[in-house]
């Protein structure tokens, strides 16, 4: 086999070629006691930066237009210590709406309840305790038997008793702002997956009854997204991913024209179905769809600080 001749390649100046970084989008060191404004714009304007100020900037452009923001999230978002944020954005009326898996209740709940939540799961699985807190279970299943004979959805059914009731750390419960505010709180529950599901206060019916309602009620929100809304899924590997989908679907199939609104994705790994359902095959036909990956406790305060910077 002959050796090439590498004195014969063609090569171009340096200078007329287009280059994806330039100088101008580094980072910049802030002075110490800087303010997060300053912070914030110092960052990077390349790639997880750039796209993470892609999902500010339409955030903050939906609500100034007055479109829907709505913003899925698991139970994880809950527990570690985010409901004061995402309440400050709903009092402000950037969220719009609000949909969360039947963990979430459960979190949201207790901390109203007794400003505490989340137990050992493995210490009290080895005596066959864990999911057994009797307030819990005795509350909440009340909450949605109740709702339920009131045709009410999971969510507000929630909200509704955690207001009512005057639980002594209500300012929070994500739910019961909504409620409060009138902010659809959707609540979308997979029967074995939720403590209260263990005990005899379950109600089957009331559960799939309230959170068929929430569902039809999450429709109407996600049919509103088109030209200029923002999704966004927050820590929920499969059950909203999955929902949101369908609910894609649904809207279309009435003759609204979801597209055109900006899907986004947080959580600390990349998952399948998020990928898929919330960020590819919605925005398919118009959109844009942006996946960042980081601990929630990290990346969602720096969201909404920023959020709130741009207003």
């Amino acid at each position: 086999m002959p050796t090439l001749d590498f004195t014969k390649l063609k090569t171009y100046p340096a200078g007329s070629r287009k280059s994806k970084v330039n100088f101008q989008a580094f980072a910049r060191l802030c002075r110490k006691g800087t303010s997060f404004r300053q912070f914030y714009e110092s960052l990077p304007d390349i790639l997880a930066a750039k796209e993470f100020d892609t999902v500010v900037d339409a955030t903050v452009a939906a609500h100034a237009r007055r479109k829907t923001v709505l913003w899925m999230f698991g139970a994880h978002v809950i527990k570690v210590g985010l409901s004061p944020l995402l309440i400050e954005l709903i009092k402000r009326k950037v969220i719009t709406a609000v949909a969360m898996n039947g963990a979430g209740v459960i979190h949201d709940f207790e901390l109203a309840f007794m400003g505490s939540t989340s137990e050992d799961v493995a210490a009290a699985l080895a005596d066959g305790s864990f999911g057994m807190a009797e307030e819990t279970h005795r509350f909440i299943n009340r909450a949605i038997r109740e709702g339920a004979k009131k045709r009410l959805g999971l969510g507000q059914a929630v909200g509704a008793m955690i207001a009512t009731r005057r639980l002594p750390y209500r300012n929070l419960s994500v739910l019961a702002t909504c409620h409060a505010l009138g902010v659809p709180a959707t609540v979308h529950v997979a029967i074995g997956t939720d403590i209260i599901h263990q005990q005899s206060t379950a109600d089957g019916a009331a559960i799939g009854q309230s959170s068929l309602a929430d569902f039809r009620r999450l429709v109407g929100v996600v049919s509103t997204l088109g030209q200029g809304g923002v999704a966004g899924n927050l820590g929920s590997a499969v059950i909203l991913p999955e929902v949101f989908l369908k609910a894609v679907s649904v809207s279309r199939n009435l003759g609204h024209g979801v597209k055109d609104f900006t899907a986004f994705d947080f959580d600390m790994i990349r998952h399948y179905r998020p990928t898929e359902n919330v960020l590819k095959r919605p925005t398919l036909i118009g959109g844009r769809a942006i996946h960042i990956t980081g601990h929630h406790e990290l990346m969602i305060p720096l969201l909404v600080r920023a959020i709130i910077e741009r207003l």
